[in-house]
């Protein structure tokens, strides 16, 4: 295989690590519930999250996203692999209507399309 397909995996692997990031992120904010409005609950509250296994396995792998995509750097050409990291958007609007129900609105299919669009002329040039 073709050591420039091989290269493609940093950047496939720094959006499956970022995508997870802000997927496990939203889960377990979504769990504790709102922010609260005293001081001292806001401390107690931000503390529980920090502290929880799977907030610091999404802290985790966008830290290591960000070593992958410094890998991407020494074999790619900043503007040709920048517009993949748009493909985070695409795939969290995805993911988060079918994980958390959240609704996937006409306007978002077109930004959705819009930025694959872009993204594919981007990589072609």
């Amino acid at each position: 295989m073709n050591t420039r397909y091989l290269d493609h995996l940093y950047i496939f692997f720094m959006i499956v690590l970022t995508v997870y990031g802000q997927l496990i992120l939203k889960w377990r904010i979504s769990l504790a519930g709102s922010l609260p409005t005293e001081n001292l609950e806001k401390i107690k509250f931000v503390l529980f999250l920090l502290l929880d296994p799977w907030v610091i396995s999404g802290f985790c792998a966008v830290f290591a996203a960000s070593l992958v995509w410094m890998a991407a750097m020494t074999k790619f050409e900043l503007s040709y692999a920048y517009p993949f990291m748009s493909l985070n958007f695409v795939i969290v609007v995805l993911l988060s209507g079918w994980l958390f129900s959240e609704p996937i609105t006409p306007p978002k299919l077109v930004g959705v399309t819009l930025i694959v669009l872009g993204t594919v002329v981007l990589a072609r040039n």
